[in-house]
């Protein structure tokens, strides 16, 4: 019975720490603001903290999904047209959905990990790997 005891020690051990918070996970709401022919997300590196993924992964998909290219300057995000404030929170939610969220437990308690030229999303809560393709 010890031995098992010092395994399954051994084994929490080894099992990453889930920093979930307690309560629902809401998605951010973007601030977005019009100036000129450009588009400002202005708490850009708010919500990509909020969601545990990197600037570039995000910005990259965003990008891509609004049709527009864009940089990233200081914690905001400018796009180089007009883009409503709509379009970009249903594209941020999309991300969220596709990129974020455990497609099995539906927690965000998620990491990307590659492996081989694949990349996965992994679920801390439930252990689900769900895969991205390249």
């Amino acid at each position: 019975m010890e031995d098992y005891e010092k395994l399954l020690d051994e084994a929490y051990s080894k099992v990453k720490k889930i920093d979930s918070k307690s309560g629902r996970f809401e998605i951010p709401k973007v601030d977005v603001q019009n100036v000129g022919n450009k588009t400002i997300l202005s708490n850009f590196i708010h919500i990509v903290s909020y969601v545990r993924r990197t600037p570039e992964q995000v910005y990259k998909f965003l990008t891509k999904e609004l049709a527009s290219s864009g940089k990233i300057e200081n914690d905001r995000l400018i796009f180089n047209r007009k883009i409503s404030s709509s379009q970009v929170q249903d594209k941020f939610n999309l991300y969220v959905k596709k990129y974020v969220l455990c497609n099995q437990c539906g927690k965000p308690d998620t990491e990307i990990v590659k492996q081989d030229n694949l990349q996965f999303i992994h679920c801390l809560a439930c252990g689900a790997k769900q895969s991205l393709g390249r």
